[in-house]
């Protein structure tokens, strides 16, 4: 098809070729975060999840001290949820890895007294006890290097 138009300075090309530029923005960023979710399976890394911590405090008798996690987590510019309600810590642990959560860090009665949390990523599982500041450090250098760890802990999923 050859399409041909009139131009304003006729003289100099009475007749040129038309050409269109199509610009599209809101269709083709939705497109990219279809393929970008498509592609992470919803386990997005660390630096790009909605939720980057979720604070599963291990009964309503240690919410306070969860709250204390949670400030120090959102003090330190991570975006973190606790997860208040009063269900067992397993199924707390479970209900959050099936959301993709890259790391819940349990608190109860033994973290409280030492002043750590215990870790769990969706990566390796178990990740032991650590002190609040390592764990907050180790978060803002993964985040700040666009780290996407691999997983490594078998689940049903990567069976």
């Amino acid at each position: 098809m050859k399409l041909e138009g009139y131009r304003e300075d006729a003289l100099r090309a009475p007749r040129t070729p038309a050409s269109q530029v199509h610009r599209v923005v809101y269709g083709s960023v939705e497109r990219f975060i279809g393929i970008l979710i498509e592609h992470f399976a919803g386990a997005f890394p660390t630096w790009l999840a909605p939720v980057q911590v979720k604070v599963l405090p291990i009964s309503d008798k240690y919410a306070d001290y969860g709250k204390k996690v949670l400030d120090a987590l959102h003090e330190a510019g991570i975006r973190a949820e606790m997860d208040t309600r009063s269900e067992k810590i397993g199924y707390k642990i479970r209900e959050a890895q099936g959301q993709k959560i890259p790391y819940m860090l349990i608190a109860g009665a033994k973290e409280e007294e030492a002043g750590l949390v215990s870790v769990r990523s969706r990566f390796a599982g178990d990740e032991g006890q650590r002190s609040l500041e390592q764990f907050i450090a180790d978060i803002k250098e993964e985040i700040a290097g666009r780290v996407n760890r691999p997983v490594t802990v078998e689940t049903k999923e990567n069976k």
